[in-house]
């Protein structure tokens, strides 16, 4: 269990209120397959991965965005208790691509210096409460 103080708590939910959450998984996903082209074996089944572009203008590669944000959400509203929020997800579908790229992905595009300390926090325990159960 992670503890957090009443600053970081503040800063998590701040931050999260103010997240387009549709525009912003789409970007990091898309930010992800671009940078990382080796994740895009993983997603074969979104079609049209061949291009910066392609990526980008991909429905599916929004769509799946949007679920990881949802997801993200989830953390969000249950910080006190982040594993037992992701009990119900099944490992092995995060075991295909590494979880530890979608994180700095994500928070390169999302945050000021000022909270990027407490951002990372928060995405490691995501990250191990997906990899640990």
């Amino acid at each position: 269990m992670v503890e957090w103080t009443g600053t970081e708590l503040s800063a998590i939910t701040s931050l999260w209120g103010k997240i387009y959450v549709a525009e912003i998984g789409a970007q990091a996903l898309s930010r992800l397959l671009i940078v990382y082209p080796w994740t895009q074996r993983y997603f074969q089944v979104f079609g049209n991965l061949s291009t910066s572009a392609a990526i980008m203008r991909n429905p599916k590669v929004a769509k799946h965005g949007r679920t990881v944000m949802g997801g993200l959400e989830n953390a969000v509203k249950n910080m006190d208790n982040i594993k037992q929020t992701y009990l119900h997800v099944d490992p092995d579908n995060f075991k295909v691509c590494d979880l530890r790229l979608f994180p700095p992905v994500l928070s390169e595009i999302v945050f000021a210096p000022d909270v990027q300390m407490t951002w990372q926090k928060f995405l490691a325990v995501v990250v191990s409460a997906l990899g640990n159960h």
